[in-house]
Parts: C-alpha cells; structure tokens; sequence
C-alpha cells in the first residue's frame, strides 16, 4: 500500500505524541497493580523561568525592595520572620503550616546557561553546563528500573510531546494529554486499517510499530484514568485537569510511579506580576484540589510534588517592570512524608552576587539523587552518575 505525504504526516502526529518503545508499553498491559504502599513522584515544571525572588520573599531585605521598587511584592504571605511566600500561593502557606512543604533554596548549577532551551536541557539530562546528553533523568530511571525489577516502573507525561527528561536509552514514558481524545484517535477506522499493513522502510515500519503500540495501550490508559470518579472538584484550568487526570491514574490500578506536568511561560521580561500571579493561582488552585484529593483517599503519604524551572530571574528589575533571565532558584516539594519540613536552607544571599546573579548553593542534581535513592528507591549513582551524598528531607 502505498503512503501518501498527508498519511505519513498523520501518523507521525499520532507516533510522537505519543513517542512510545513497544517493549515498554506491554508492560503497561500487566495485571500488576500499584502497590499501596508505593511511593508515587510527580514533577512540576515552571517553564520559561520563574522568578524565584518574587516567590519566596525576603521580607527584611533591603536590597530585595531597593532593587525592585515597582516589582516587589508588598503583600507576602508570611512564613517566617524572614520568609513570606507571593499571596497568589496561598495555599502553600497552609501546606507550609502543616509540615507537609519544603523549599530549598539557592538551587543550581555550575557554569550556569541562561538559555531556555539548553538550561532545560541540563536540568531534564541532569548534565553538566559542558556536557551533552540524550537521554533524561528520568528515562534512565527507566532504563534500570526495566533491568532490575521484575516489571517495569512507568512513567506519564501530561502532554503532547514527550520531554527529554523522560526519555532513556531503552525505555521512555508515553506522552499524551487528555486519555479520552487519545482513545477516540487511536480507535479511528483510517488508523486501524492503516496498522494491518506492513513495511519495508524502516522509518515507516517504526511509526507503524509505534502506532499498533499506541492503539493497544490506548484503550487500556483510558479505561485506568475513568476507572476511579472523583468527588474532589477541580478548576476549570488546563492543569487543573491535568491534575485531575493524574488523580484519576493514581486512584486505578495503573503501575505507574512518575507522573510529568508543565505550565508556563514565566519568561516575565514585561509586566511580570501580573502574569506571574495569573500563573501562580492555576498551580495554587490545582495543588490544593489534588492534595485535598489525595488525602481524602488515603494517599497523601506516598506522593512526592516536586516543583522546578530551568533558571530564575535577575535580582534587579528591568524597564519594563519585568525581570531578564537569571540563575539559581528555588525547589518546592509537597507531601504527606516529608522528613524535614519548611525552609531547607537559607534564602538567597542578595549581598554576594555574579555580576548581578545569584550564586547557587545547592546542585539539583543533587535533588535528583535524594529522589531517586529516598523517594524511588533506585540506584542514583548508576542513573545520574552522582556520588557526592544526598539530602535527608524525604
């Protein structure tokens, strides 16, 4: 059968949005449940850069208000007698007062890069600032976990295309953004007929492969994401839902342990407050469904919400009532099981700065490696290649 331009560009469409290995996505077809008492990650991306200086506040800081005098915030949300968090986080201060968030400080990388693209890049690889990789994190979590456990430990991603950070030399996470339109594709006549076809050319037969790897699995995805109904109302946002979709895949019997979400842009260069603030109630809004959730079902405990950005801004506010691309940030992470509570370090020191960014304390990878030993219990020396310790919050 021959393939027409428009055909293969639909295929294709379908294949990477997914961008599943076959090998991988049986698995998801066992009858292995979750294991209750297995602790499930899930990441967080604040794409574009958030402001980390206008997230967490240095209340008594002189430099901080001097530095940003249209730009600070005024109306903090006190945590400390040093720390206030942006009022549009509200309810991480309740999570705060209940020992169930963390925040560390200071977040970085040596050599920092201020480019979108490639300091993203360094924090989904968990590379250095001069070294180059191809697979993620958590697709090398994968590729051991594949090796080591008698079935394979999945992963999900909230979204159309798959991140780098999901993708392993063997093994990669499967992509999608909403289980029920995933479905309704995959059942479409045009694609199951064009699945009974076989071919020669490699690239055609591997999006073929990926697109009969995608039919089987869809349905089975769906099916897991309606099979527990939720009393928990969640906002109308688009990760609302997406937190909602996660909720409904943890509360199944889906063997999945790491889910992948994303909002953005925080690339705030002009009038940053306010698009900062519209963001930080869809994450406000949506953490407090989904932990409400959580805990309704008992489940709170074993979930791990881990909040990143590939860079924060510079100390100083721009002309535009923005902020221009910086360095070191800060981490969230929210949970029932958290061993350490409240800030983890101190806030970032405004007095010691490279040429206007702030100096990084703590490696990320660092964090990595916390997860992957504490919270996944793998192997992160062999995942990461990182020996130098790991924290003790989690």
């Amino acid at each position: 059968m021959l393939i027409k331009r428009r055909e293969f560009l639909k295929i294709s469409s379908l294949a990477s949005a997914s961008l599943l290995m076959p090998s991988f996505l049986k698995s998801m077809a066992l009858d292995n449940a979750l294991n209750p008492h297995q602790n499930i990650l899930i990441v967080l991306q604040l794409t574009g850069g958030n402001d980390g200086l206008n997230t967490i506040i240095p209340l008594k800081n002189d430099i901080y208000f001097r530095e940003r005098k249209t730009l600070a915030i005024q109306d903090a949300v006190s945590l400390t007698d040093e720390a206030g968090i942006n009022p549009s986080l509200s309810y991480f201060k309740e999570l705060f007062d209940n020992g169930e968030l963390s925040v560390m400080n200071n977040v970085g990388y040596p050599d920092p890069d201020k480019s979108h693209f490639r300091s993203m890049d360094i924090w989904q690889s968990a590379s250095r600032s001069d070294e180059f990789l191809e697979t993620g994190w958590i697709g090398r979590f994968l590729d051991e976990e594949c090796y080591r456990c008698e079935h394979p430990t999945q992963a999900l991603e909230v979204d159309d295309m798959l991140s780098l950070a999901l993708k392993g030399d063997h093994n990669k996470a499967f992509a999608f953004k909403d289980p029920k339109r995933l479905y309704q594709t995959s059942q479409e006549k045009y694609f199951k007929s064009l699945y009974d076809h076989h071919h020669e050319d490699e690239t055609v037969s591997y999006l073929y492969q990926t697109l009969g790897s995608t039919i089987n699995n869809a349905d089975y995805i769906f099916e897991k994401s309606k099979a527990k109904t939720t009393e928990q109302i969640y906002p109308n946002s688009q990760l609302g839902k997406d937190f909602k979709t996660v909720s409904s895949l943890i509360k199944s019997d889906i063997n999945t342990q790491v889910y992948y979400l994303s909002i953005g842009s925080f690339d705030t260069h002009v009038n940053q407050n306010d698009r900062q603030k519209k963001l930080f109630t869809d994450i406000n809004d949506a953490v407090k469904s989904f932990v409400a959730d959580m805990k309704a079902n008992g489940l709170f405990h074993n979930i791990l919400l881990v909040t990143f950005s590939e860079f924060g801004r510079r100390v100083a506010q721009n002309a535009s009532n923005g902020t221009d691309h910086g360095t070191a940030n800060q981490m969230f992470f929210i949970s029932g099981g958290l061993k350490k509570k409240g800030l983890l370090n101190a806030l970032p020191d405004l007095q010691n700065l490279n040429e206007g960014d702030l100096i990084y304390t703590e490696d990320f990878r660092k964090v990595y490696a916390t997860i992957l030993k504490n919270w996944l219990n793998a192997d992160s020396s062999k995942v990461l290649g990182w020996k130098n310790g790991v924290y003790d919050f989690i």
